[in-house]
């Protein structure tokens, strides 16, 4: 069976930490992990701008010994000339795993009824899946640990980053608390999918409109912009309305003692975050973006050997 990653808990807590284990690994020995020797193909569609997206998925394909195919938005007759089902049949028997970035998670879902190969969400509007398997690696070579931690994500807690959050931090067994305002809040199947996988690991969910109930005691303090791709226009009206949730010193105050700071950037200096934060010595961001690179690596790798697509990720080291 073909496995895909387009959401959280498309892994389950045991192939979760497997993955980042292996990530672990392919950091500390970045250019020995070849299991896209050939070279192969790796599909990377964008249907939106990205920097980090981009930049870790060509390099880590690259570092695998695989072949980067870009392709930037408008550049395909994906989905105005040809429908996502054909497209994905006919590239998945050119390519050996199709990574897009796009709007709709149902075209996602539509993509991988019909590919051969793994289809790997690099973005959607509902999740940001990988993102999350970055800042997890991150977590724990800050803190030693996931399990039984607590992150506090507060602002925009209706986006794609406060759902991945959910999922895939409930999945870590961490204590996941999101806040913001009543009128952004996470969708309720959202919610209750967080709840059902914590229950299988020991974490906890709790969602709040209240920032202090959410910081107090966090290990790790999350936010992500207020002004997504396509919200330009309302970005003074957003500003006010999370303008509560800003994450300042007096909010990493609220934390535990050594509580680090993350974003997946780009960062709104003034919004969301406080210079003195983002840029003090609690911050992890840039330690979590390079993780994008090992993270998604170790998840191509995964889900290759998981769909008997390569070899086991050890014989595939280079001789």
């Amino acid at each position: 069976m073909v496995r895909h990653f387009l959401k959280d808990t498309d892994l389950t807590p045991a192939e979760q930490a497997s993955v980042l284990d292996l990530a672990a690994q392919m950091k500390a020995d970045r250019f020995n992990f070849k299991p896209l020797a050939g070279p192969q193909t790796v599909a990377v569609i964008f249907d939106k701008t990205s920097t980090r997206t981009r930049f870790s998925f060509h390099a880590g394909i690259a570092e695998l010994g695989g072949n980067p195919l870009i392709v930037n938005p408008g550049e395909a007759q994906l989905g105005h000339k040809e429908s996502i089902s054909d497209t994905a049949q006919v590239i998945s028997r050119m390519v050996s795993t199709i990574v897009w970035r796009t709007y709709a998670q149902a075209g996602l879902t539509e993509m991988a009824e019909h590919s051969r190969v793994p289809v790997i969400n690099a973005l959607s509007d509902d999740y940001h899946p990988c993102q999350i398997l970055a800042d997890l690696l991150t977590i724990r070579e800050h803190k030693g640990q996931l399990a039984g931690l607590t992150m506090a994500y507060l602002g925009d807690a209706a986006n794609n980053m406060a759902n991945s959050y959910l999922l895939g931090g409930a999945t870590a067994g961490m204590h996941v608390r999101v806040a913001g305002p009543a009128d952004y809040l996470p969708a309720d199947a959202v919610v209750a999918e967080a709840r059902g996988r914590a229950a299988t690991t020991g974490g906890s969910v709790l969602v709040t409109t209240d920032s202090a109930q959410a910081l107090v005691g966090a290990d790790v303090v999350i936010t992500d912009t207020w002004i997504s791709m396509g919200q330009e226009a309302e970005k003074e009206a957003r500003a006010q309305v999370f303008k509560p949730y800003t994450v300042n010193a007096e909010a990493m105050a609220q934390a535990a003692d050594g509580a680090i700071f993350l974003h997946c950037l780009p960062a709104y200096r003034g919004y969301e975050v406080t210079a003195e934060v983002i840029d003090g010595s609690a911050s992890a961001v840039f330690d979590e973006a390079e993780n994008r690179l090992h993270a998604q690596k170790a998840l191509i790798t995964f889900l290759l050997v998981e769909s008997g697509l390569a070899i086991d990720e050890r014989t595939a080291l280079a001789s």
